[in-house]
């Protein structure tokens, strides 16, 4: 199999199993940083095109169909794995390194695609390998929150594998393009996509397992599912409406959960929930600036997004904790870690000069070109919140609010490292958009960097700051206090388990009470059966041989007349 044909996912398989042959230490940890290195230096030099296709069972997959939109995914794809390892650099633990290797890979070999039944197999690898990032963790709740992980996982891809059988059902194809949602089929595959995007009410999963993985696996789960599923919906729905107005509501709700919550890794998966509304709206809008803005705005995500788990993981690796209410006042002993924190909450905010300033603008210039006002406004609403549980309470929170008394020390190096390719990167594509704009699958004609459109940035910027002062300076922005907060995960965790405990416990008193009758009735029954037949009974005692003849002429009588009358 040649170098230009050998699906990128191979490399990462092949890399997890030849861990097996390495020592654990620098060796290990540089192979780690090599092999997205290369996987991402052969997806830039593919060439467009089925590469690579198979038989399977009567079926043709295509293991490699290379164009635009599949080759920035898997170069972002690879480059986050590249910044991953980096970040995990002080891991020896052989079973997240590997883990990691086979979860890239999986979301890398789903993004090349061409078919539903290589999708699938791909979806359901990063389902079984990304889960050992939350076991690594080693604790009870990892292992639960693993599991209901795993349950949501595996069924999002039972749900395709159902889809894709209906699909080939109605159209006798499996090929993974574009579709409508017209039939059964089309609508359990929008489904399982939509599993992964985190959806309302479908969406709990995220919040839950995010935070419960190790300080290394978070950011390595922040990359690959979520990003897997923008790229399968742009791939696969482009254009459907529906995705506007759930793109819309994925945008503002999580805002009120993250003000209130006070650990930050909770904080930040409620805001990637924010982040991937954005994305999805403009894949419903459909037109292919919007495609385009939904595109960049997955890449700059990935890197901005990578860059405040990691700064929030450094301050809990030095910590111990990543709850606000007892961090604070840490840019004295960890300044470098404050700043690229800091780089990362301007990023998502999508301050002038930074990533998200070039990439969400196409999203809410394509949604206002397209006559969606009342979308529009709530994107802007929902810009505003983000400045305000990201770009504001994360960094305070962790570093210039009140003094928690804690000095650790910076982190470590390698942690420095990748924190600041990511925050130049994030630089870089805010102040030169030019070379992001050319991987996107259309051409784009577009300036960034007007004067209304600067000018009203800072000034709904500037408000949202504003707003916050205010309302910390009143006392009326949510204080960080240890509690715990209700999602609509407590219908199927807390709420639906204690009615089918009631339930059961109603069944068992009414299975008690009807038993205990039947044997009530039964018993009776035997008694009754014993005084006639038991041996001091009536039928036990000696009858005359007149009277048993008599009995038998009566029976035979009664025998006589019914067979007549019949």
């Amino acid at each position: 199999m040649m170098l230009d044909t050998m699906p990128t996912a191979f490399l990462f398989f092949a890399a997890a199993i030849a861990m097996f042959a390495l020592p654990k230490g620098p060796i290990r940890g540089a192979f780690l940083l090599v092999v997205p290195l290369f996987a991402g230096w052969q997806i830039w030099n593919l060439p467009a095109g089925n590469l690579l296709q198979v038989g399977f069972f009567g079926f043709e997959l295509e293991l490699m169909r290379v164009d635009k939109l599949a080759r920035v995914f898997g170069l972002i794809f690879t480059l986050a794995a590249f910044l991953g390892n980096l970040y995990a650099w002080h891991i020896r633990d052989s079973v997240q390194q590997m883990a990691t290797l086979v979860y890239a890979g999986s979301a890398i070999g789903a993004v090349f695609a061409g078919d539903l039944i290589t999708l699938f197999i791909y979806w359901e690898g990063t389902a079984m390998a990304s889960v050992f990032l939350i076991w690594a963790r080693g604790t009870e709740g990892a292992f639960h929150t693993g599991m209901r992980y795993l349950i949501v996982q595996i069924g999002s891809g039972v749900i395709l594998l159902v889809g894709t059988a209906l699909f080939y059902r109605e159209t006798g194809s499996i090929e993974f393009g574009l579709m409508t949602l017209t039939s059964a089929g089309t609508w359990l595959i929008f489904l399982s996509f939509g599993i992964k995007a985190a959806f309302p009410l479908l969406h709990n999963w995220l919040q839950d397992s995010y935070p419960a993985a190790t300080i290394t696996g978070t950011v390595v789960l922040a990359t690959f599912t979520t990003k897997l599923a923008i790229y399968a919906l742009a791939r696969g729905y482009a254009g459907t409406e529906i995705l506007i107005y759930i793109g819309a509501i994925m945008t503002v709700f999580p805002i009120f959960f993250a003000e209130i919550e006070n650990d930050l890794r909770r904080v930040l998966a409620y805001s990637l929930n924010n982040q991937l509304g954005f994305m999805v709206v403009g894949i419903g809008v459909g037109s292919e600036m919007a495609i385009n803005g939904a595109v960049a705005h997955a890449v700059a995500h990935i890197l901005y997004k990578s860059l405040l788990f990691m700064s929030v993981g450094a301050v809990m690796f030095r910590t111990g904790t990543s709850k606000a209410s007892e961090l604070g006042g840490l840019y004295r002993t960890m300044p470098r870690t404050a700043i690229f924190c800091l780089v990362g909450a301007a990023s998502i905010s999508a301050f002038p000069l930074f990533s998200g300033f070039v990439t969400k603008s196409l999203v809410l210039d394509q949604v206002a070109e397209n006559q969606y006002p009342f979308i529009w406004a709530v994107l802007v609403f929902a810009s505003a919140g983000v400045l305000s549980h990201s770009g504001i309470k994360i960094p305070f929170f962790t570093f210039f609010a009140h003094d928690s008394g804690l000095r650790p020390k910076e982190a470590p190096l390698h942690m420095q490292l990748a924190m600041g390719f990511t925050a130049a990167l994030s630089i870089y594509i805010g102040v030169y958009p030019a070379p992001l704009y050319a991987l996107l699958p259309y051409p784009v004609e577009y300036v960034p960097y007007t004067v209304n459109h600067v000018i009203a940035s800072l000034q709904l910027l500037m408000f949202a700051l504003l707003a916050f002062a205010v309302l910390m300076r009143m006392g009326i922005h949510p204080p960080e206090i240890r509690a715990i907060n209700l999602d609509t995960d407590w219908v199927y965790r807390k709420f639906t388990p204690s009615i089918l405990v009631m339930a059961s416990r109603g069944v068992s008193v009414l299975w008690t009470t009807c038993a205990a009758g039947i044997n009530s009735v039964l018993s009776g029954t035997i008694r009754q059966l014993y005084r006639s037949h038991g041996p001091e009974g009536r039928m036990a005692r000696v009858w005359p041989t007149g009277s048993m003849v008599l009995w038998i002429a009566i029976l035979l009588a009664v025998t006589l007349v019914v067979n007549f009358l019949s």
